[in-house]
């Protein structure tokens, strides 16, 4: 990268900063008025003065800065990027083939990272304040988590997640070196006998990509219910139907819960229910649900190995069911799952299948876990 021009594109955002600082930034950030339209001409009026004597590159590269995706342009572009974080102006990282890199780019300004940030919110429709720092929603092909600046005392942060463009399936985890034939034909198994099981792992470790390849080995003639959060799992057939938490940060609609959504899957007819994430006292609807006999049923949970997953379990159930004793607790994970498996990267990065654990029985002092596969 040359130095030297990368100051002097900076000290060019300056000079545009400068002469837009009599523009009203509210009004030029915020709505759609056609005063906003005039001063975005007036904008681009500006930025074609200040970059005439730049390549055509060069030129987009600012003016994307004001309009765009900024130094995140060409990192949007990339086939391979799966996870893009930006901590501030200058601190970008991406996740690419499994490992996080340090962007060479970055903001030219705390001024231009702030449009960007505002650029995104007003997409999903949502906006960072102090009574809301937090916000989520789904931006191009990615799914993108702000959180203000309010809460990580230094600038806002954004988390981009790239959404499967194709729908996962065994053919192509194998292909990746994810698992092995045989370890296919044991999925395969475990579908078609109804098994109901956790996807496992640490954040980035695949455990959507396994669950929608498992979806896809179901039957076309059976009627999957799905649960989530944010739009992530591809449906497996026409029979089967996703319903999606609502939430509103205004207080002024209903909020729906994935606890609502297991409790109306119960009356659609479902031949399994799939949860994308269990996050809370979820755990205990989805828990009760299998246990009534819909069998086939999984959903992912975050935990490194299988005794933390039961942990997690029970802990989420308890917060659902505050009342109940953990003998009750343990009792209902037996009754209702039959398997864990795990999922997670080697030391390469790559993400790898670590194995398939069994509950075998309910002991005095826990669980009897057993490696099947």
């Amino acid at each position: 990268m040359n130095d030297t021009l990368e100051i002097d594109k900076a000290f060019i955002t300056q000079q545009i900063i400068g002469k837009i600082n009599a523009l009203s930034y509210e009004e030029f950030a915020l709505g759609n008025t056609d005063h906003q339209k005039r001063m975005q001409n007036r904008l681009d009026q500006i930025i074609n003065e200040e970059t005439s004597h730049l390549s055509t590159h060069e030129k987009n590269r600012i003016a994307n800065e004001f309009h765009g995706l900024g130094p995140l342009e060409d990192l949007f572009q990339k086939t391979n990027v799966t996870e893009i974080i930006v901590n501030s102006p200058n601190k970008i990282f991406f996740e690419e083939n499994g490992k996080l890199n340090k962007h060479e780019d970055s903001f030219y300004s705390d001024f231009t990272f702030d449009l960007f940030i505002q650029r995104i919110s007003d997409k999903i429709n949502l906006s960072l304040s102090l009574e809301q720092p937090f916000c989520d929603g789904s931006f191009a092909n990615f799914r993108v988590s702000l959180v203000d600046k309010s809460i990580t005392k230094d600038h806002t942060s954004v988390n981009f997640r790239k959404h499967p463009i194709h729908s996962w399936d065994f053919e192509k985890l194998i292909l990746s070196d994810w698992c092995s034939k045989e370890v296919y034909y044991n999925f395969k198994s475990l579908i078609d006998d109804n098994k109901n099981f956790l996807i496992i792992g640490p954040t980035g470790s695949g455990k959507t990509s396994v669950l929608n390849s498992c979806l896809q080995l179901t039957a076309a003639t059976e009627r999957s219910l799905i649960i989530e959060d944010t739009s992530e799992i591809i449906l497996p057939n026409d029979a089967s139907i996703k319903l999606l938490t609502k939430h509103d940060p205004h207080g002024i609609q209903k909020e729906i819960t994935q606890n609502d959504l297991v409790r109306r899957a119960l009356r659609l007819r479902p031949d399994r229910i799939i949860m994308g994430e269990i996050r809370s006292s979820e755990a205990k609807d989805f828990l009760m649900a299998l246990s009534t006999g819909h069998l086939g049923s999984f959903a992912t949970l975050h935990a490194s190995d299988p005794h933390q997953a039961l942990i997690r379990l029970e802990m989420l159930i308890q917060i659902g069911a505050p009342q109940w004793n953990l003998l009750a607790i343990r009792r209902l994970i037996a009754l209702s799952l039959n398997y864990i498996i795990v999922v997670g990267k080697d030391d390469s990065g790559k993400r790898k299948f670590k194995g398939a654990f069994e509950l075998n029985s309910l002991e005095e002092h826990g669980f009897l876990i057993e490696r099947k596969f």
